[in-house]
């Protein structure tokens, strides 16, 4: 166990100072892992399970419906900004303030103030966040233990500045590869450049009109992109591959066959050699409509928004769980050298989901 134990006394502002202080970059989570599970054990209301450096925590009331709050515990690579320090303008500076340590103290304060909630809570503290999907502890669980995620709606508390952000989009990347015949650049006739026959392809792109599906009340903007082009030999030589990366960021309704069928008949006729699907995670339906999400909006308060990157919820949502984003904290300073967070932010989101779960 760590040498420090966590003080789950104090106040959710200061509670995310002393989590930033316990690093805990992507792979090394270990120790604050260790921590967290020392403290939740210390709270005889929640029944504590560990896998690796995944900690879930449980109460089991009886009551009619189960919230799960989950957040990953790991961070960016430091960039010389721990330890944390707070401004005179209450300002919170640090690697993980924002992305997700301010999140993970809510957490932790629910968890020791909120001994009998209105409904059943699972709280789960999760590791490799930042890195590759497969390293994912919050997957691993879910493979390893999908009982212990097991609710009727689940809360990421990643940094949404304190606005609902509800499910999330899908993301596909795919390689589109094009094939020519290299020969002499000073003879060209002798050969056909790849390169060129990339054309369609980003002509198709620029002239994509994207949906604005509306979901649950939220617009949702797709978005079909070429985000890196590759080909060239050297410079006297005729191409005879050329590769278009392209990202499709869809809206949740569609599942994951739709969209690379949608990205097929986008690039239809053109002369493409190979279709390579290089990566893909499914969205998230926002699941507004249930009623423990109405509760929670009431509570909370603001317009709920479209969340439109990918996040965790994803995996909830492939558990049958309809899950939000909500949490303290700016998401556009995630990972940046000067991350920070309005510590009267950390409280207020606290006092949110408390007045949520004690009403």
């Amino acid at each position: 166990m760590a040498e420090t134990p966590l003080d789950l006394s104090l106040d959710a502002a200061r509670l995310t100072a002393r989590l930033v202080d316990l690093p805990s970059e992507s792979g090394d989570e270990k120790p604050l892992a260790d921590a967290i599970e020392a403290a939740l054990r210390s709270l005889p209301h929640l029944s504590v399970d560990r896998h690796g450096n995944n900690v879930v925590a449980r109460t089991y009331l009886g009551r009619s419906e189960r919230v799960v709050l989950a957040g990953h515990i790991d961070t960016v690579p430091i960039a010389e900004n721990v330890p944390s320090r707070l401004d005179e303008e209450g300002v919170l500076w640090g690697c993980g303030t924002c992305d997700m340590k301010s999140g993970v103290a809510v957490q932790l304060r629910i968890a020791a103030t909120v001994p009998e909630p209105n409904r059943d809570l699972t709280f789960v503290f999760y590791d490799n966040e930042e890195v590759a999907a497969h390293l994912n502890g919050l997957g691993h669980v879910a493979a390893a233990h999908p009982d212990w995620l097991e609710g009727d709606f689940a809360v990421l508390l990643e940094p949404t500045d304190g606005q609902v952000e509800g499910g999330c989009q899908g993301t596909l990347r795919v390689k589109l590869r094009t094939k020519g015949e290299r020969a002499h650049s000073a003879r060209s006739w002798m050969g056909a450049n790849a390169i060129h026959a990339a054309a369609p392809i980003l002509e198709r792109l620029a002239a994509y009109e994207p949906r604005r599906p509306v979901i649950d009340g939220l617009e949702y903007r797709e978005g079909l992109n070429a985000v890196a082009v590759e080909g060239g030999v050297a410079g006297n030589v005729i191409p005879d591959l050329c590769t278009v990366t392209v990202n499709f960021r869809y809206a949740p309704d569609r599942d994951e066959q739709e969209a690379i069928a949608h990205v097929r008949e986008v690039f239809e006729g053109c002369p493409i050699e190979e279709f390579v699907v290089d990566d893909h995670s499914p969205g998230a339906l926002p699941g507004l409509s249930h009623p423990a999400a109405r509760a929670f909006i009431e509570a909370v308060g603001g317009t709920p928004q479209p969340k439109f990157g990918w996040t965790d919820v994803s995996r909830f949502s492939a558990l049958g769980v309809p899950a939000v984003n909500y949490g303290p904290g700016n998401p556009l300073l995630a990972h940046k050298r000067d991350e920070r967070v309005l510590a009267s932010m950390i409280p207020e989101a606290e006092r949110r989901l408390r007045d949520w779960l004690t009403a």
